[in-house]
This record gives C-alpha cells, structure tokens and sequence, in this order.
C-alpha cells in the first residue's frame, strides 16, 4: 500500500506529466500555423512521451493500491515569438519537470518508499534525456538566427523523429 503522502506527491507529478502533454500539444499547433512539419512531428513525439510518462506513473498509483485523482490542468501559452523561442520556453519547462521528479523523489526517500526510489529511477534518467534533446534542437536553432534555409533543414531532419513507447519502472 502506498503511503499518502507519496500518493499525493505523485497525484501532483501526473497532474504536472499531463501540463506538459498540454503544453507541448499547444506548441504543436504553433508550429501547425508555421507550416513547419517536421517541428509539428518533434512534437507530437513530445506530446506522446508525456503522455506515457503521465501514465506510468497512473499505472504505478493504482498497483500499489493508492487512487489516482486528477485535477484542473491549466491552460498553456499559445503563441511564441520564434521557434526559437518555443525551444527556450522547452527548456525552462524541462528543468522544472526536472526540479519536480527529484522532489517526488524527496518525498520517497522521506517516507522510506524503496519501490518509489527504485521506480523514480528511470524517470531521473528520462529527465537527462530530455533536457539533452531540447538543448541539442535549442543549440541548433542558435546557429541558425534568421537563415530560412537552415531553418527548413533542420525541420526536415525533425520529421524523423519517432516515439518508441517507454518501458518505465
């Protein structure tokens, strides 16, 4: 049985999980407007792996025989100035998702959850991923400044991006 305050904890970190699906989902359509394909791909796989990371976490409440309780998500921003700026706005929000995993992860080692601990884990790991993604699209996109061709190159190379379902825990 999980304990109550790591079942709030985690309640929280879903509610943030699904933020950052919505988030993400509003910059794809940002990047709709901009007829920018391979940054609407990018992404919609951003979009997916927040939704399964969310739901790893859902799925990990209900086996240990806590209740998930979901709250009001809020709404995200809609418009950027650049799809540079959009990359900056990830990278603020992926240190933050960062700042809030290792804070559930306070909390496991607080109340002893070894389980937690050990499921948390992967999603330590996944956060230095993603922070690493962003920062190499962010990097690029620096180099770029106003250079339309470049820019269009590097959204070609954006359209090859998959998800590949996670294996969490």
């Amino acid at each position: 049985m999980i304990n109550e305050k790591m079942e709030k904890a985690f309640n929280d970190q879903i509610n943030a999980e699904l933020y950052s699906e919505y988030l993400y989902l509003s910059m794809k359509a940002y990047f709709e407007t901009l007829n920018l394909k391979g940054f609407v791909n990018w992404m919609d796989v951003q979009v997916q792996e927040e939704h399964a990371h969310a739901m790893g976490m859902f799925d990990y409440v209900n086996s240990r025989g806590g209740r998930v309780k979901l709250t009001a998500i809020d709404a995200p921003e809609t418009d950027w100035e650049s799809p540079l700026a959009v990359f900056e706005h990830i990278l603020t929000h992926e240190e933050l998702v960062t700042s809030l995993i290792n804070k559930l992860a306070d909390v496991a080692e607080e109340v002893k959850d070894r389980a937690a601990m050990g499921f948390l884990n992967w999603y330590i790991k996944e956060q230095v991923e993603e922070e690493d993604n962003v920062g190499q699209v962010l990097a690029t996109l620096r180099l770029i400044g106003n250079d339309k061709n470049a820019l269009l190159a590097l959204d070609k190379e954006l359209a090859t991006r998959t998800f590949v379902a996670p294996v969490i825990g």
